[in-house]
């Protein structure tokens, strides 16, 4: 495998503001004259910092085998433009196109989404914005309910309470109510607005995408070989839509959950094969 490119780093324009990239060349030696590329779907809140080590590695694995890649920051996250609260779902979700627009303008005919955790929700909510379906999904522990991952999140701050920086007696049900009210709940430093609860809790995957190529890859520290429960019958209904779902489980760690960078070799390993035919290094 030859070495890939060095990334460009510039700004885009986004339809809030200037969206910070890191644009992955594909290496000139794998001789592919139409090369195929993919935006980078990012995760929710402090799972993007803490998965920041992952996605630069496959996304310098992918170049290298011949696929582009594009890291898009998010209006409101990294370095792009906004803040954490001034960000909503559509602003994201017009984020993503635009910067398939954009890859489009480099000469780039097939363009597919990669998305990991919350991530893979948004990147199959852009799928209703597009004129063409992708070239393909490469979903990366995906977030099947909105819902419950809200209720996760928001455990976050109930967790802060018992070590005493949160205020006392809250419950997600309260937390919810003060939502509801218009209330913008500072959880783990980051701001969460009303609106961007609501869209979170409504997003899932009971709609099966277009039929087009769909990876889907897990990470587990045990023996599982399988999807978990609840991604198994979110595939089964895809599959029975005629969606064409690839599935890999491969050991390693949580990383998105992690404080310190730990590493899924496998999982990298995976994502090259999927979408380029080829072995990792």
């Amino acid at each position: 495998m030859q070495a890939p490119l060095t990334p460009q780093a510039q700004f885009i324009t986004g339809p809030a503001g200037r969206l910070f990239t890191l644009y992955h060349l594909p290496s000139p030696a794998s001789g592919d004259k139409e090369p195929a590329a993919l935006v980078f779907v990012a995760p929710f809140a402090e799972e993007l910092n803490r998965s920041r080590h992952m996605i630069a590695r496959q996304a310098r694995a992918l170049a290298a085998a011949g696929c582009a890649v594009l890291i898009l920051d998010l209006f409101g996250t990294g370095d792009s433009q906004g803040d954490f609260t001034e960000a909503s779902w559509p602003i994201w979700r017009a984020d993503v196109v635009a910067a398939m627009a954009w890859l489009t303008a480099q000469g780039h005919a097939r363009i597919g989404l990669w998305g990991l955790r919350l991530g893979t929700l948004l990147a199959l909510d852009v799928l209703t914005e597009l004129s063409e379906t992708p070239d393909r999904l490469l979903l990366w522990q995906p977030v099947t309910s909105g819902k419950n991952f809200l209720n996760q999140f928001l455990r976050i701050r109930l967790a802060a309470d018992l070590t005493g920086h949160s205020p006392r007696g809250e419950t997600t049900k309260t937390l919810r109510a003060r939502l509801a009210e218009g209330e913008t709940l500072e959880i783990a430093g980051y701001g969460l607005t009303p609106a961007m609860a609501a869209a979170i809790e409504a997003a899932d995957m009971a709609r099966p995408p277009p039929p087009l190529p769909v990876f889907w890859h897990e990470v587990a520290g045990n023996e599982a070989r399988e999807p978990a429960a609840g991604s198994r019958r979110v595939i089964e209904r895809w599959r029975d839509a005629g969606v064409p779902v690839t599935t890999q489980v491969v050991a390693g760690p949580p990383f998105w959950t992690l404080q310190e960078p730990e590493w899924a070799p496998a999982l990298i390993d995976a994502g090259i094969k999927a979408i380029t035919g080829s072995e990792g290094p």
